[in-house]
């Protein structure tokens, strides 16, 4: 960690000698002002427009405003947008969702796709994972809420995160930024920028976090949950010509925290007989977990934590001023090199000795696109393809404990820890995945007050995979054998009933054709009005994570492929600006209806029951947004964003049923929820019941005071600052549960500062200052013994950062 903040500070030792014009900084606040009401440039729509003409629900926050806000990933901007929601229990378990539709939470497999494209500097990055890593000198976000096919590479049925970073300059300017803080906090970004040659300039960029674990393992010694990131990002601009511009970037990221831990967070009884749940079965151990508070976050994971996430990549961007339009083609290639391990049995116990899942991911993508404006018509046609390949390694072992917890106690094999200890399941799963589609939008105005918007896509998905799970045990005569279903050895067929061996192949491929359709009108100068309706699909896929068996072990081949989804959206909006544009009021209201949803299944029929990805028949989203933002005077600026969201299973018979009516003996009727040894429904009908990871109510909010002064000589300010959200109460299971909802909570966050026009900025910072207790995710734990793990939120933290610009 050492070597890598003296390169930064290398980095930064050398921005402080190149000479710059200062401009005064902007304000989180300016930012948040200009994102719903001033003259803020975006690209949503593919080309420079003011904010406050886009007929679209967007929300932009500029460099300054991530920045000071401490925003500085993803999962940070949840705070600042009502409805971007972020869950990850690690960079592969990890789920986007805007307006409570992208990827159902919890739901990790290789051969399914987001609902929610990100992109950087205008390339689609397919995995999720981007998500958890460091923002690395970035000029811009921006949230699009709603399909967005039409418009960009990949067809978004949720939305998009478009991330802007800043460009080469052809004037010398620099940026240095240190950060220091409890918990060992440290961060560290430095920029710089200038002319090689009159037409050929370059950028640098470097960010470096450190931060101690918010966990302490007592059977390791260490914290865990730490924070440890890399991020190097690098392009050259070449003004070919004066109507030609090429940029060549590349980036290098890398994540190894010692991580990532859910720990015990509580326990729910379940159907199974009261001999095989957590606290019969840790008796019968002689365990005792360190702490059942979770806020005392102490854990005993006896498994080696690991979280190396690597990604980087390339791009080739060509932007050609041509007959009245600017063509655009955009190359890249892109990979990812996930290597974890982590404890699944979620206790001390030697359950489960490694379980980890290697990804190597390599993907290629081209758009060229076509946009062009006129005083009647603007329009944007494009083309794009894309292909990937994914290798994953999987492995699971179980240790000397799992017999007596996996296995009946009525049964004498459940005694002896040699059935189970070293039981081993390898699996080999391998995807291939093409995409090409041909898109365009057509603006025409057909007076200076009415536009009408249509759009179009025609898309391709060619997806095969492959799933081979190879599983060896012990016999019992102690040789080491495969686990088959042709045994009749009493060990193996214990074995099979906890790891059962697989193999298939399955392919996926479709044409769709999506299209939407906006009017918009503008009342007047400063009130716009429009509506929208989108019909998208979000693609199918295979079921890369295993599928039911019959009684004779043989896979069911016809789930082994997912149906896509079918959206139909409709949006209104009316966006708005008053008092000489100090105030800026933003409302919309959607309702999304989604056919064949992609979750997690059950099928009662299956001769031996296993949850797997499948389509449920029809979910419903639709709620309301609004945006206000003010600033009465250069002294005083505030914002509030809030959000109503109702989502709700509108038809799902073959639900996967909550921990409570889980575990006991399969049969037509449950038995009283959290009674032992009850009878187990096989599947639950949920239709009516709220989707999960979603609230009802979010708010974001935050207001700022400066007071002008002159001290270093300059012109100055000294400035208060607080920012905060809310969130209600929200489900962390597939299927709600009187045990997994996670209870409402707000986060403040305050910073006190002075800053100048030479571009020097000082700031104490204070995040969560109420050190409110709260859980990210709430997770059921194998087995059903009603162990659920969980996943405590950041404690307070509080720091101070000094940067400056050159």
């Amino acid at each position: 960690m050492i070597a890598r903040f003296l390169l930064l500070a290398s980095v930064a030792s050398a921005s402080l000698t190149i000479p710059a014009a200062h401009a005064q900084e902007a304000t989180p606040q300016q930012a948040e002002n200009d994102i719903v009401g001033g003259a803020i440039v975006v690209t949503a729509r593919r080309r420079a427009e003011e904010l406050q003409d886009v007929p679209l629900s967007v929300s932009v926050l500029n460099s300054e405003a991530v920045e000071q806000t401490g925003s500085y990933n993803i999962q940070r901007l949840t705070q600042l947008q009502p409805t971007l929601q972020f869950y990850s229990t690690n960079p592969r378990n990890s789920s986007i969702n805007i307006r409570g539709i992208g990827a159902p939470l919890g739901l990790t497999n290789d051969g399914i796709e987001q609902g929610v494209g990100i992109y950087i500097d205008q390339v689609y990055y397919n995995r999720v994972a981007a998500a958890t890593l460091d923002f690395v000198d970035i000029e811009q976000v921006e949230v699009l809420r709603g399909p967005q096919g039409t418009l960009y590479g990949k067809n978004t049925t949720a939305g998009a995160i478009n991330i802007t970073t800043r460009a080469p300059s052809f004037s010398y300017e620099g940026k240095a930024e240190i950060s220091v803080g409890n918990l060992n906090f440290k961060q560290a970004k430095a920029t710089v920028s200038g002319p090689i040659t009159d037409r050929l300039a370059i950028r640098i960029g470097a960010s470096v976090t450190d931060r101690q674990g918010t966990i302490y393992n007592v059977a390791s010694n260490q914290h865990v949950n730490s924070q440890d990131f890399l991020g190097l990002k690098g392009s050259l601009l070449w003004k070919a010509t004066d109507t030609l511009n090429i940029t060549l970037a590349g980036d290098y990221n890398l994540q190894n925290p010692v991580c990532c831990a859910q720990i015990y967070a509580g326990y729910g009884s379940t159907q199974r007989a009261a001999n095989r749940q957590y606290p019969a079965l840790t008796a019968s151990l002689g365990y005792q977990v360190p702490s059942t508070n979770p806020y005392d976050r102490l854990t005993d994971l006896d498994a080696q934590l690991k979280a190396r996430n690597e990604m980087g990549g390339a791009s080739l961007r060509a932007e050609w001023d041509l007959g009245g339009g600017t063509l655009t083609s955009v190359s890249a290639y892109r990979y990812w090199d996930w290597q974890p391990s982590n404890d699944r049995d979620f206790t001390g116990l030697d359950v489960t000795t490694r379980s980890q899942n290697p990804t190597q991911q390599k993907q290629w993508t081209q758009e060229l696109r076509y946009a062009q404006e006129g005083e009647t018509i603007d329009f944007v046609v494009g083309a794009f393809g894309f292909h990937q390949t994914i290798h994953t390694t999987g492995s699971q072992v179980q240790g000397a404990d799992a017999s007596a917890w996996l296995l009946n106690p009525t049964s004498s094999l459940s005694r002896n820890p040699a059935v189970l200890n070293g039981l081993t399941a390898e699996n080999d799963i391998r995807l291939k995945n093409t995409s090409a589609a041909l898109f365009g939008q057509l603006t025409w105005h057909v007076t200076d007050r009415l536009s009408l918007q249509p759009g179009l896509r025609l898309n391709y998905d060619k997806k095969k995979g492959s799933y081979d799970s190879v599983v060896t045990g012990t016999a019992s005569n102690g040789t080491r054998q495969l686990v088959t279903f042709a045994s009749t050895d009493p060990w193996i067929v214990a074995q099979r009933g906890v790891l059962a061996p697989q193999s298939f192949e399955a392919s996926f491929s479709d044409w769709n054709l999506s299209y939407d359709f906006t009017a918009a009108y503008e009342f007047s100068d400063d009130v716009m009005g429009y509506a929208t309706y989108s019909r998208a699909f979000k693609s199918g896929g295979i079921n890369l994570n295993g599928v039911p068996l019959d009684a004779a072990g043989n896979p069911q081949l016809d789930v082994a492929t997912v149906k896509p989804e079918k959206v139909n959206h409709f949006e209104i909006g009316l966006k708005t600006q008053f008092w000489d544009k100090r105030a800026t009021l933003n409302l919309t209201g959607f309702w999304t209806e989604i056919e064949d949803y992609q979750a997690i299944v059950n099928n009662g029929q299956n001769s031996v029951l296993r949850g797997y990805l499948a389509n449920a028949d029809k979910v419903r989203v639709r709620g309301i947004e609004a945006d206000f933002s003010i600033r009465p005077s250069d002294r005083v600026n505030a914002y509030v964003s809030g959000a109503y969201t109702d989502p709700k299973y509108r038809k799902f018979t073959n639900a996967p049923c909550p921990p409570e009516l889980s575990g006991g003996n399969s049969g037509a009727t449950p038995g009283a929820p959290g009674v032992p040894g009850a009878v187990s429904p096989a599947v639950c009908d949920i239709s009516g019941q709220l989707l999960p990871g979603i609230s009802k109510y979010s708010l974001s909010y935050g207001v700022e005071f400066n007071v002008p002064t002159a001290l270093l000589g300059g012109e100055g300010q000294f400035y208060i600052g607080w920012d905060g959200s809310y969130r209600s109460t929200f489900s962390s299971n597939a299927s709600r549960s009187v045990y997994m909802d996670i209870k409402g909570y707000s986060l403040n966050n305050l910073r006190l500062g002075f800053r100048n026009s030479d571009g020097l900025n000082v700031y104490g910072w204070v995040r969560n200052i109420f050190d409110q207790n709260y859980m990210e995710v709430l997770a059921t734990t194998p087995g059903n013994t009603g162990l659920i793990a969980g996943q405590p939120g950041d404690p307070r933290t509080y720091g101070l950062t000094l940067k400056v610009d050159f």
